[in-house]
């Protein structure tokens, strides 16, 4: 008996990596460093992987500095009042009702704060929203719950969904993973068919969703738009380093909202140029769900 179930589990294994290394073979892109992703018991933001990225943290820090010296004045001043005007060591106070250099400088310092918050933040908002001309375009669409993405100048797309069923690890999903180029660290990160991207091109991310809100994410290129039914957002972003980087569905969108994740790989362009005459052959041609169909008009 026991005999028999190795067998039988030898094979359920062999026949998931082999279809996982089908599943590989359609890829085709291995060796790559895994950039962005999240990390257990760790606080921070992923490395920054795109001009975005960089000026978001930048910012962040600086806010974070400026938040941190205002908060130590407020605290210093209310240290000085309550020493010096206490009862024990006033016990006969002033009585005025106007201080005006006082009223002008409390005035003047929130507002001047106000001037650099936004001198530094707005601009850094408005690279964000303006969408540049795209060297590729994509379309994505979120659904219960995976992803369908259309590489719209290259006619054709195909389905994202996450590898395994996101309850257990079992060895058949964990084979599946290492035969994709993952390890069992990925299992609930990495999809069967990734979005696959080249170093330093413009790349314009068109979303929207087919059932309910989603929101397409990846945290290393500091990127996350909504993806509304009926309606059409972009975003953008140019990635300037190899790997692969992972996300998330960020906005709760059913049962399974936890299990639909988001990779891209980005590689050089000639693996880029490589893999898209591969995807053209093997996608092209395929009807997705949420590719609009043309009826000829009745005669």
């Amino acid at each position: 008996m026991r005999i028999a179930n190795l067998i039988s589990g030898l094979g359920a294994v062999t026949i998931s990596t082999l279809l996982a290394g089908a599943a590989r073979a359609q890829d085709g892109i291995t060796g790559l460093e895994i950039v962005g992703r999240p990390l257990a018991d760790k606080t921070g933001f992923q490395p920054a992987a795109t001009e975005l990225a960089r000026d978001q943290q930048w910012l962040d820090h600086m806010l974070t500095i400026l938040s941190i010296g205002v908060s130590a004045l407020v605290v210093v001043l209310l240290a000085i009042v309550i020493v010096r005007f206490n009862r024990k060591a006033n016990p006969t106070p002033s009585k005025f009702t106007h201080n005006t250099p006082i009223e002008v400088v409390w005035t003047l310092v929130p507002v001047l704060i106000l001037v650099v918050l936004g001198s530094f933040s707005l601009p850094i908002l408005f690279k964000q929203q303006e969408i540049p001309d795209a060297d590729i375009t994509i379309k994505a669409t979120g659904n219960q719950w995976y992803w369908s993405y259309e590489y719209v100048d290259d006619g054709f797309g195909f389905d994202s969904f996450l590898i395994g069923d996101g309850k257990v690890l079992t060895p058949e999903v964990e084979a599946k993973l290492v035969a994709a180029g993952y390890s069992k660290d990925e299992f609930l990160l990495a999809v069967d068919n990734a979005v696959v991207l080249p170093v330093g091109k413009t790349i314009v991310v068109q979303v929207t969703g087919a059932d309910v809100i989603h929101s397409w994410t990846i945290p290393a290129f500091a990127v996350k738009q909504d993806a509304v039914p009926g309606r059409i957002a972009e975003l953008w972003f140019k990635p300037e380093r190899e790997g692969i980087y992972f996300g998330q569905c960020s906005e709760l969108c059913g049962k399974d909202h936890a299990y639909m994740p988001i990779t891209v790989k980005v590689v050089s362009e000639a693996a880029y140029a490589e893999w898209l005459t591969r995807a053209k052959a093997e996608f092209a041609g395929i009807d997705t769900p949420n590719r609009p169909v043309r009826v000829a008009a009745a005669e």
